[in-house]
């Protein structure tokens, strides 16, 4: 793993922060690190304000979409709420139809079947909603690329409202409003929304329009800071406003179906990473093992009871997903072995009964064994199906592109895509896949990088450091949770191995300076303990957390990574 540590701002601008905030000069790099370069701009990071949030109606086609709805509303017309089957899609599905549903009992939620329907706009979900009488279709993180879905709810006279925070094509579809930032011609000022906040402004420019308190939206933003956690896009912005508050409603006032969740959780405050790693992968589950709408439903539920059954069922699905995508991964591993391709620049897997549910996931994991994009692919009906996750800096999109030949449908972005293709393209699309790569990647992109924050020593961990590091979060990308490395600690025997299979480390790391240590715990590095045993000193990355225990609560350290030295 490669350490990069970030450049320094320039002497006079951290001195600058020091001054003006009264911060040490740790706190002050990190907030330089973070784009901060004054008072305001700091009064504004740490302490977020919904005032902040910018007015909906600057948004290409707001106008247009809210006058859509304000019509339907009057006429008592069928409207379904369509969106996709993933966190971001299923939140946005419930935000929307929730809010409607305060308006009029006339709302159909819709998500499409993962396996019958795929991913977007569904010819068989206009056919539903034709039958069902439905004349409005308000589409939420899909929908930018429907052109041919929304001439045919056109021809069939069914209106559609396109709510999308994807990068859209240059021919949009005909819809009577697309709502996207990411649209060339859309001046809003924030264009990194996920799309659920797209619905959010939606609901807030409606709000506005009827001349009702913006304060009512408050209980939506549960659900805004789950997409946003789950669909990994920067904490910056109208994004840190929204998921800062909507934090504040998880732990205090959180939906009855958020609730039930988080009570197989177990956590007394929750912070986004719980989010990323507790929520918002049972949510996913239901549509990966079972369908998104189960997720909705639960989102939805306002008995306390029933959400409890319908959080176990989701509890449920999220176990055969854990089983699934880690037989799968061991599957695809060995193949990888056994096709001798440990050495090239990706990796592109294929068996044709692997779970389409978990083929993203598992992407991932061979990610952590082989740093290099990957694609798995799985049979679905008479085509190929495979999810690509890529490694940091690569845009995995373009490298679909330049491989469009052998492709039937892909979409996605630079971190992650999906696509298919016919079989008999599979093996050209591989070769076609790895000499793209092989031909464009920097070879530095295929080793792990850590990015560091700054080099400290041990005696400048303090509790009042840390108090001022948690008012940093939220934390993701765009502003992660700090990272710091010391030099020439010494672990003076204290390493052992923990966890039922000992794969994690635990330590006591001491200063160079004095006495002054820290308990560590390293998760992962159990096969390093008689390597790190002989080592006099130790070079340390690590990130500081609370640790809770007995009734008491200290400082120690996460380790990233360790070095003899």
């Amino acid at each position: 793993m490669r350490w990069i540590i970030k450049p320094d701002s320039s002497k006079k601008h951290l001195t600058h922060l020091q001054e003006v905030l009264g911060v040490c000069p740790i706190i002050a790099k990190l907030l330089a690190l973070r784009n901060i370069q004054s008072f305001d701009g700091a009064k504004a990071f740490f302490r977020p304000n919904l005032n902040h949030l910018h007015n909906p109606f600057l948004m290409k086609d707001m106008d247009k979409a809210v006058s859509r709805i304000q019509k339907a509303l009057a006429h008592q017309e069928n409207i379904m709420v369509y969106g996709d089957y993933d966190v971001d899609g299923t939140t946005s599905v419930a935000l929307m139809s929730h809010y409607l549903k305060t308006h009029t009992p006339n709302i159909i939620s819709y998500v499409p079947d993962r396996y019958s329907e795929g991913y977007g706009v569904s010819f068989k979900g206009i056919d539903t909603a034709f039958d069902k009488k439905v004349s409005l279709i308000i589409t939420l993180d899909c929908g930018i690329k429907a052109i041919e879905k929304v001439a045919y709810a056109k021809s069939k006279g069914i209106d559609v409202i396109i709510c999308d925070h994807h990068q859209p094509p240059k021919e949009l579809p005909e819809a009577i409003a697309v709502l996207d930032p990411k649209r060339s011609d859309c001046n809003y000022p924030y264009k990194e929304l996920c799309g659920c906040g797209v619905g959010f402004k939606l609901i807030q420019a409606l709000q506005k329009a009827q001349g009702l308190p913006f304060d009512d939206l408050i209980p939506y933003l549960d659900l805004v800071l789950t997409a946003i956690a789950a669909d990994i896009v920067p904490i910056t912005g109208e994004n840190r406003i929204l998921a800062f508050f909507g934090l504040k409603t998880l732990n205090s006032t959180p939906r009855i179906g958020i609730k039930a969740l988080m009570g197989h959780l177990k956590k007394p405050v929750f912070e986004t990473s719980d989010v990323v790693f507790g929520i918002a992968p049972r949510i996913n589950a239901a549509g990966r093992m079972y369908h998104g709408l189960a997720a909705v439903d639960l989102l939805l539920e306002q008995n306390l009871e029933e959400a409890k059954k319908r959080a176990e069922d989701i509890e449920m699905y999220n176990s055969d997903r854990k089983t699934t995508d880690r037989n799968t991964t061991i599957e695809a591993l060995t193949q990888i072995k056994e096709l001798k391709e440990e050495q090239r620049f990706t990796t592109v897997v294929y068996q044709d009964d692997w779970h389409k549910g978990v083929i993203g996931i598992v992407a991932s994991r061979l990610i952590e064994t082989y740093y290099r994009p990957t694609l798995v692919f799985t049979k679905s009906g008479d085509q190929l199906a495979a999810s690509a996750r890529s490694v940091k800096d690569f845009d995995v999109y373009k490298a679909l592109e330049a491989c469009k030949e052998y492709i039937t449908q892909f979409g996605g972005h630079k971190y992650a895509a999906g696509l298919t293709l016919k079989p008999e393209n599979y093996v050209a699309f591989k070769e076609c896949f790895e000499n793209f790569v092989a031909t464009t990647i920097n070879p530095e992109l295929l080793e792990p990088q850590l990015h560091i924050d700054t080099e400290i020593t041990l005696e400048q961990i303090t509790p009042k450091l840390y108090r001022i590091i948690k008012q940093l979060a939220p934390f993701g990308p765009s502003n992660p949770s700090p990272v710091f490395s010391s030099s020439y600690l010494r672990h003076k025997g204290t390493l052992r191995r923990i966890g039922s299979d000992g794969a994690h480390l635990k330590m006591r790391l001491f200063s160079p300076n004095s006495n002054l240590a820290f308990e560590a715990v390293a998760f992962g590095f159990g096969d390093q303990l008689e390597t790190l045993q002989t080592s006099e000193f130790l070079k340390v990355v690590y990130s500081i957390e609370e640790n809770h225990w007995n009734g008491q609560i200290n400082l120690q350290l996460k380790i990233r990574d360790i070095l003899s030295i």
